[in-house]
């Protein structure tokens, strides 16, 4: 296995997706000095939220649990597994200075004295240098590869090092593997030593830009997800920028930055965003400066973190922004270009609803079938309320995006929840509506017991033809509303893989609205009030909605969703509520199944796939990866090997689709690039991020096979289509292959 391997501390995921937006690594030190780790407290504001959040965490959750010893004990387990839950960096004398605070955390929130949580945190700090430092020193000699030894993947469930030395050993075989992998792709030793010197610096230096807002929030956080997984805490930015992607839009100027170095990087630009057309801006410069307005003072933003350079950034719509720019091809020294821009509303486009056309020839000529894809439910509700009539929502694109496609002529229609979070609720239920002439959703129980019914209430759908949805592991919340409906209706054939079972409601709590702050310095708590029920009174939760035909996957069940997580609400179900079932899908699902594995079996592509889930089953068992040379190259050149034969066979295929070709075209691309040893911030922009979506994959291309059997087999079978008749089929011919 040449995946690369990772800190998979918690603390260190969160942080680098809030604070950095889409960059893993951070500042490179203008000086070979190590800074000193930052003497970080609570603040006032900080720990009165903390005192809000728990009156509201302990009164209103749909899971009562009380904030006392037995809790405070919870709270410091999982805030140790939020900073290291791989035990890579306390040993376990640090864990047993810790137990002073088991029984007090409790007493700390509720006496705003937030110390223990910074004490606590500021030990880590030290320990984060401590490896950093030594990660730096073991490059001076460099490895023995001969040697037939192995790396632990997954420390989760070891024991903390019993001392300095334990942890001194572990770390040499991580230092060991970033070593080998680059070793592996042809670097000497002198560019591998170059590169990780590097890495470590920018690792050490990233944790003197941790402010206490980062500890408050992954704190509380310990405390949230004790009482339940979904329920957490928000700092005010983190809180912005939930609001931002529920609305699909923000107000800047349109590109995404990251960090190389001391340097702000832009990384990608939208297209048609205020950045690209100026002009001026293009992936790879580096910001330097930014200042408010035509002939305002100009910032020097180098070595700042991420996220405060992008609050400089955005601003009201109509205002300047004012940037110095360092052009990727130019020299540190040179004088940076001012540019100008005009901020301007800039829509996220890559969470928004998208489509495609699948053509899939059959025995009685070729059928169209439509793929709209949704990446989440969003829904723009500030424009709402403000009368705008092109606000945003899941469900008007979706409606759109059906309108167009029926105007191609499709036969059918498949709606992508894969890897689908879910977002708005009443998006989920108007989506339904989109498919179901009015009728029950979704149940929603609260904590006192009490049922509401939520229900399409409109008149028409906007597709009454073969239907089918495709989820995976990943798809979540609403996505499983909506595909329990369509399940529960008998409306839409589901396919793929089980999905992640959350079946839980959240609310957001604003903090500095109770608070009644003029700024936002509370933050928010999203807060789990109400379980959601299928209409056949069966809970989504914890189980998931199960497909009528089944994908493989990649991705294990066992340690992904909501089963996975030592917490969870467990299923249960209530009464189910009256509806009219549109149809029946068990005639049809056997013979859908029988000509899904014929197809597969000899289809290269799935077989490619099956393959692959094997391999990675395989390596995912041996939970070790070795630190031999030979071994490990022999493993490379497989991968390779396989790569390379899966190419050659694509360009002898015959007979595909254009949609085939072009998705195997882009699978044997990705394929081909094997790991270079190097993190994401190593690699050099180059505005790839700006590249159109890949074409549909091979699971979204045998959905629609499925879905083109399943007109085939009811069109061609009157009694069969009597016993479904679960969607309408239009009378037109289907096109001559």
């Amino acid at each position: 296995m040449n995946a690369p391997i990772r800190l998979r501390t918690r603390f260190a995921a969160a942080f680098a997706m809030v604070a950095f937006a889409v960059a893993a690594g951070l500042a490179f030190a203008r000086t070979e000095q190590p800074k000193p780790v930052v003497d970080l407290k609570p603040t006032a504001a900080q720990q009165q939220a903390a005192t809000w959040a728990a009156r509201f965490l302990t009164r209103f959750h749909y899971r009562r649990v009380p904030l006392d010893d037995a809790m405070s004990a919870e709270i410091l387990k999982r805030y140790l597994d939020a900073l290291d839950g791989e035990k890579l960096f306390f040993t376990a004398a640090d864990i047993e200075s810790f137990k002073r605070w088991e029984a007090t955390l409790d007493d700390a929130i509720y006496d705003t004295n937030l110390e223990p949580a910074f004490a606590i945190f500021r030990t880590f700090l030290e320990r984060v240098v401590e490896r950093a430092d030594h990660s730096i020193a073991l490059l001076g000699a460099g490895f023995d590869f001969t040697v037939d030894e192995s790396l632990t993947l997954d420390r989760r469930e070891a024991p903390w090092a019993t001392n300095r030395a334990e942890l001194d050993e572990i770390w040499r075989k991580r230092v060991k593997n970033d070593w080998l992998r680059l070793r592996l792709t042809g670097q000497d030793d002198a560019q591998i030593r170059a590169t990780l010197a590097r890495r470590y610096r920018n690792f050490r230096e990233r944790w003197h830009e941790v402010d206490a807002n980062d500890v408050f929030q992954t704190f509380m956080n310990a405390y949230a997800s004790a009482i339940e997984p979904h329920t957490s805490y928000m700092s005010p930015r983190a809180s912005e920028v939930f609001e931002q992607q529920m609305r699909l839009s923000l107000e800047g100027i349109g590109a995404v930055l990251s960090r190389i170095d001391d340097y702000t990087v832009v990384r990608s630009v939208v297209r048609g965003g205020p950045a690209q057309r100026s002009g001026e801006v293009k992936p790879g410069d580096r910001i330097v400066g930014v200042g408010q307005g035509a002939g305002g003072p100009v910032k020097d933003v180098i070595g700042w973190r991420v996220d405060d350079v992008v609050a400089l950034i955005r601003g009201p719509k109509g205002t300047t922004v004012v940037l110095d720019i360092l052009p990727a091809d130019a020299p540190i020294d040179v004088k940076p270009k001012r540019v100008s821009i005009v901020r301007e509303q800039v829509k996220l486009e890559q969470q928004a609803a998208r489509k495609d056309l699948i053509e899939v020839p059959g025995e009685t000529g070729t059928r169209r079938i439509g793929l709209v894809t949704l990446p989440t439910f969003y829904h723009d509700f500030e424009a709402q309320r403000r009368g705008d009539p092109d606000y945003r929502s899941s469900t008007r694109d979706v409606a759109r995006l059906i309108g167009e496609l029926e105007r191609d002529g499709i036969d059918g229609l498949i709606l992508d929840l894969r890897d689908n979070g879910g977002g708005s609720l009443a998006e989920a239920t108007q989506l339904a509506g989109l498919f179901i002439d009015r009728g029950p959703v979704v149940q929603v129980r609260d904590a006192q017991g009490r049922v509401q019914v939520e229900s399409d209430r409109e008149r028409g759908v906007a597709w009454d033809g073969p239907l089918a949805v495709l989820v995976n592991r990943t798809s979540a919340s609403a996505s499983e509303i909506f595909a329990a409906a369509m399940q529960d209706y008998g409306r839409a054939l589901v396919i793929g893989q089980n999905t992640y079972g959350k079946g839980t409601v959240q609310n957001l709590i604003d903090l500095d609205q109770i608070g009644e702050n003029d700024k936002p310095k509370f933050g928010q708590v999203k807060l789990t009030v109400a379980q959601f029920f299928r209409v056949n009174g069966g809970s989504t939760q914890h189980r998931g909605v199960e497909p009528d035909i089944v994908f493989p996957s990649l991705i294990d069940p066992k340690q992904w969703g909501e089963s996975a997580i030592d917490n969870a609400l467990p299923w249960t179900e209530i009464a189910p509520v009256a509806i009219e079932r549109r149809g029946e899908f068990g005639p049809l699902v056997p013979l859908l199944q029988q000509r899904h594995a014929r197809r597969v079996a000899d289809d290269p592509e799935f077989q490619y796939l099956l393959e692959d889930v094997r391999i990675v089953e395989e390596r995912r068992a041996t939970r070790t990866l070795s630190l031999l040379e030979s071994r490990r190259k022999a493993e490379r050149d497989a991968d390779a090997e396989r790569a390379a034969a899966r190419r050659e066979a694509r360009k002898a295929a015959s007979g595909q689709t254009a949609a085939a070709r072009a998705a195997a075209a882009a699978r044997a691309e990705r394929e081909a690039r094997l790991d270079d040893g190097l993190t994401a911030d190593e690699r050099p922009i180059d505005g790839s991020e700006e590249d159109a979506p890949d074409p549909p994959d091979v699971l979204a291309i045998e959905g629609a096979n499925i879905l083109a059997d399943a007109i085939e087999l009811l069109k061609g079978d009157a009694a069969l289509a009597g016993k479904v008749k679960a969607f309408k089929i239009a009378e037109r011919s289907a096109i001559p292959n």
